[in-house]
């Protein structure tokens, strides 16, 4: 029988010499194979057609959401969303349903104020809406007086 002596046995210590490029490859492997996903608002199907500058803001039914809550509608104060609806819907009859609808929303406004316009609309049926950009909101400055 072979006798062990100290020169043989195994070190008491584990390895840890390749132990940081094992962790860089597996965060690398997770990075590589998690999946991102990015938050998005609501979807818009902007018209190829035509741009939305291209709309003339006097032909237009405007809605205008302030950061107090207040909804104008066509420059007048509408105090219920029944009321916004009759109104637009009564506008979209009288022209066969192509008068757009512009929405403006102050940056301070409620979210979901915004959305339940949004969703006033829809349920109208109501198809060529408008969110003017900052640039739109520039040339239209005279019609945009309040």
């Amino acid at each position: 029988m072979k006798k062990f002596s100290l020169r043989d046995r195994v070190s008491p210590e584990i390895p840890t010499s390749s132990m940081a490029d094992i962790a860089f490859l597996l965060i690398t492997f997770f990075m590589v194979t998690s999946v991102f996903t990015a938050n998005s608002g609501i979807e818009y199907g902007f018209s190829k057609k035509e741009a939305s500058s291209n709309i003339k803001p006097q032909e237009s039914v405007y809605i205008h959401i302030r950061g107090n809550g207040e909804i104008n509608l066509d420059f007048t104060p509408v105090s219920s969303m029944e009321q916004l609806a009759s109104y637009v819907k009564g506008k979209m009859e009288a022209t066969q349903g192509r008068k757009p609808v512009i929405i403006r929303s102050d940056p301070d406004a409620a979210y979901g104020l915004t959305v339940e316009v949004l969703d006033v609309l829809k349920q109208i049926d109501v198809k060529n809406i408008s969110i003017p950009t900052q640039t739109d909101l520039e040339l239209w400055k005279d019609y945009f007086r309040d």
